[in-house]
C-alpha cells in the first residue's frame, strides 16, 4: 500500500510540475490574437505580463499556505484557477468574431488580461505544490526530488507546445486554434490538479522524517571523509537580519539590480518570442520546410524550454561539484565539504556574459527566422543559470534561516525588470507597426536589444564587483 501511494505521489508531483507552465505558451497564441483580433503589441505585452508578474506577487503567500495546509490544498486551488483562467480565455476568443471593432478589441483585451492574471497565479500555486510535495514526501532524497521537479517545470512549455502543435494547429495554414487549445488546457489541467489534490494530501498522523545534519560531530568517518577540510580566513557569520537592515546593505541592492537586468531582459524575450518571429521574414528553405509563423514560433518555444531545462540540470550539478556551498565553524572560518575550485559568482558572471553576447548577436547577425534560434538558446541558458545558483548564494551570504524570505524579496527583481524591458519592446514595436498593427522588420526590436545589451554589460560589471566583495565567502 505504501509503495502504491508513493508511485501515485510521484506521478502527481511530475504532472503538477510539467503542466504548470501554460502561460509560457502565450507566444504561440500572440500571432493569432494580433492578426485576427486586432490586439496591438502593447496590449499583447500587457496580457503576457499579467501572467508572468502575477506569479511573483503571491509567491510568499503561497509558500505560507503550503507550510500551513500542505500541497494537496494548493493543488485543489490550482485546479480551480486553471479551469477558470483557460476556460475564460477560450470563451472570450470564441465569442468575438475575426476583425472586431475597436470597442470589442478593448473588451477582448480586458478579459484576456484578467484570465492570464489568474493563470499566472495558478502557475506559482501548481509549481509550489509539486516542489514542496517532493521535498516533504521524500525528505531523504530531497535534492533529487526538488531538482527533478524544477527540471520538469522547465520542460513544461515544451510539453504543452508539442500538444498545441500536434493536435491544435492547422497543418495547411500553420495557425493555432487558440479557442480549442485553451479549452483543452482548462479541462486537462483541471483534472490533473484535482488528482493532485487527492494524492498529495498530507495525512494528519504521518510521521515527520528528518534528515540528519550533514557534517555533524557524531557522523562516522569513512575513507572518503576529508581529514583537513578546506578552510578560509575567518569571516562574519551570516546572522538573523531584519528586512530593514537587509535593505540597508549595498550588496543586497547590487544583486537585486543584477537580477532586474538579467531576469527582466530574459522574461521580455520569453514573453514576446512569438512577435519577434513574426517580425522576421522566412528564408527560402523555411518557406518550403515549415508551416509558417506558428510552426517557427513553436520551434523557438521548444528551444527555450530545452535550453532552460538542460541549463538548470547541468549548472546545478557543476556548481555543486566545483563550488560547494560553505558552512561555518564556531571560530568564524568557512569550510567546504569538497575542494572549492571557483566562486559561485562565476556562474552569474557567465550568465550576464551569455546574455550580452546573445543580444549583440541578435542586433548584428539576425536577419531571418532561421537565425533567431541563438536568441532562444542563449536566453534559456542565461535565465535558468541565474535562478539555479541564486538560492545558494543568498543562503551563503545572509544565512539559511532567512533564505525563503530573502529569495521572496529577490523575486521582486523580475517583477520590476519584466515590465521595464517588455514595455520598451512594446512601444518600440508599436512605433514601427504597419496599418494593421503588426510590426515587421529589424527596426521593431533593434533599439530594444541595444538597450538590453547595455544593461547586460552593467550586470556583468556588478557580478564582477560582487565576486571581489564575496571572494572569501563563496
Amino acid at each position: 500500500m505504501g509503495a502504491t501511494r508513493n508511485v501515485l505521489r510521484c506521478c502527481s508531483i511530475a504532472l503538477n510540475a510539467i503542466c504548470a507552465g501554460g502561460i509560457f505558451t502565450f507566444p504561440l497564441m500572440s500571432p493569432v490574437l494580433s492578426e485576427h483580433l486586432r490586439l496591438t503589441q502593447p496590449q499583447l505585452t500587457t496580457i503576457a505580463l499579467a501572467g508572468m508578474m502575477s506569479q511573483y506577487t503571491v509567491a510568499s503567500l503561497v509558500g505560507k499556505l503550503i507550510d500551513t495546509h500542505g500541497p494537496g490544498l494548493c493543488s485543489l486551488i490550482c485546479a480551480a484557477l486553471f479551469t477558470s483562467a483557460y476556460g475564460g480565455f477560450a470563451a472570450t476568443t470564441a465569442w468575438y468574431p475575426d476583425t472586431p471593432s475597436t470597442s470589442e478589441s478593448l473588451s477582448i483585451f480586458r478579459n484576456l488580461t484578467f484570465c492570464f492574471f489568474l493563470a499566472g497565479v495558478g502557475t506559482v500555486v501548481g509549481y509550489f505544490s509539486s516542489l514542496f510535495a517532493a521535498s516533504r514526501f521524500f525528505p531523504n532524497q530531497s535534492g533529487i526530488a526538488s531538482g527533478g521537479s524544477m527540471a520538469l517545470f522547465g520542460l513544461s512549455p515544451l510539453f504543452l507546445s508539442v500538444i498545441a502543435s500536434t493536435w491544435f494547429t492547422d497543418p495547411v495554414s500553420g495557425s493555432l486554434n487558440v479557442t480549442h487549445f485553451t479549452a483543452f488546457l482548462s479541462v486537462f489541467l483541471g483534472f490533473t490538479y484535482l488528482l493532485g489534490a487527492i494524492t498529495l494530501r498530507v495525512d494528519a498522523d504521518a510521521p515527520v522524517v528528518e534528515s540528519p545534519p550533514q557534517g555533524s560531530e557524531d557522523e562516522p568517518a569513512d575513507e572518503t571523509t576529508s581529514l583537513l577540510p578546506d578552510r578560509r580566513k575567518p569571516v562574519s557569520l551570516p546572522s538573523e537580519t531584519s528586512v530593514l537592515s537587509l535593505l540597508r546593505q549595498s550588496d543586497f541592492w547590487l544583486i537585486a539590480v543584477f537580477c532586474v537586468f538579467t531576469l527582466g531582459a530574459s522574461e521580455m524575450v520569453i514573453s514576446n518570442i512569438g512577435t519577434l518571429v513574426l517580425s522576421l521574414p522566412s528564408s527560402a528553405i523555411e518557406r518550403t520546410a515549415t508551416g509558417g509563423v506558428q510552426s517557427d514560433t513553436a520551434h523557438q518555444v521548444k528551444l527555450l524550454s530545452l535550453a532552460n531545462t538542460v541549463s538548470r540540470l547541468s549548472v546545478g550539478i557543476v556548481a555543486d561539484f566545483i563550488s560547494p556551498v560553505a558552512s561555518y565553524l564556531p571560530c568564524g572560518s568557512c569550510t567546504f565539504p569538497r575542494k572549492h575550485r571557483v566562486t559561485r559568482m562565476a556562474f552569474l558572471s557567465l550568465s550576464s556574459l551569455t546574455l550580452a553576447a546573445t543580444f549583440l548577436w541578435m542586433n548584428t547577425r539576425v536577419f531571418t527566422r532561421a537565425d533567431i534560434w541563438t536568441l532562444s538558446v542563449g536566453t534559456g541558458i542565461g535565465y535558468s543559470a541565474v535562478f539555479t545558483v541564486l538560492p545558494s548564494i543568498l543562503s551563503s551570504i545572509w544565512g539559511l534561516p532567512n533564505l525563503g524570505r530573502n529569495f521572496g524579496i529577490m523575486m521582486y527583481a523580475p517583477f520590476v525588470g519584466n515590465p521595464l524591458f517588455s514595455y520598451v519592446y512594446a512601444f518600440v514595436s508599436e512605433a514601427h507597426a504597419e496599418g494593421n498593427g503588426v510590426c515587421r522588420g529589424r527596426e521593431c526590436w533593434q533599439a530594444t536589444f541595444s538597450f538590453a545589451l547595455g544593461t547586460s554589460v552593467v550586470a556583468l560589471g556588478i557580478s564582477l564587483d560582487l565576486w571581489r566583495r564575496w571572494k572569501d565567502r563563496l
